[in-house]
């Protein structure tokens, strides 16, 4: 296949791209795991060279429509006529695309994940075991399986926090997720249908571990 019937047939799917990304987030939204403006979404439209559809700044996550996308490149670089940008967070996706081989990559806030990344943080993570919903995570094939997540520290040094991302990466291959303390949720999926599946099924797993921690000493 020629660049130029690569890129053609890429920019045919952007649309149906936008709708779904739009679609799925707006499903989270009204799960309460992206109130208001919060959090972030992505999807691969183009490897080579890179390009994303992500949501722009500010947008309301629950109302999402393809005109709060913006596309940009594997730097984060928005096209210059496109208005709007996306947060600052777009070099994450952008790390974690190339990192993981990812096709899309979501970041949810729920109060839930933020706080479990609070609790955690000085033990840079926490693991989940025994819960039949581990399965719904990608390769897992048992609910006997332990799935570590860690947990970073906040930055506004977006750059640095995707080295940071990058270097976790490289040296944990094969996770699914982090969070990142008092703040949210990253994970990612062959597709956006799959990072959908992955925000839920870790949402489900850290109800039950606040739940637990609650009432009993934590020993994971």
């Amino acid at each position: 296949m020629t660049a130029g019937l690569d890129a053609s047939r890429s920019f045919q799917r952007r649309p149906a791209a936008a709708e779904e990304l739009c679609e799925l987030v707006r499903g989270l939204g009204a799960q309460g795991l992206c109130q208001g403006t919060s959090g972030n979404f992505s999807v691969v439209v183009r490897r080579r060279p890179l390009r994303l559809l992500i949501s722009r700044s500010g947008r309301h996550k629950a109302e999402l429509v393809p005109d709060d996308l913006v596309e940009v490149d594997g730097r984060g670089r928005p096209r210059a006529d496109d208005g709007d940008g996306p947060s600052a967070e777009v070099l994450l996706h952008c790390a974690l695309v190339r990192r993981t081989g990812a096709g899309a990559v979501f970041h949810t806030h729920s109060v839930t994940g933020t706080l479990l990344g609070e609790r955690f943080l000085d033990r840079s993570g926490f693991t989940v075991g025994g819960y039949e919903m581990l399965k719904g995570l990608a390769g897992i094939q048992s609910h006997e399986e332990r799935v570590f997540v860690p947990v970073i520290a906040n930055s506004q040094d977006m750059e640095a926090l995707g080295g940071e991302v990058e270097g976790l990466l490289e040296a944990r291959p094969g996770l699914h997720g982090f969070l990142l303390a008092g703040h949210g949720l990253y994970t990612w999926g062959a597709a956006p249908d799959e990072a959908r599946r992955h925000v839920e099924i870790f949402e489900f797993l850290f109800e039950c571990l606040a739940r637990r921690v609650a009432f009993e000493p934590f020993t994971g």
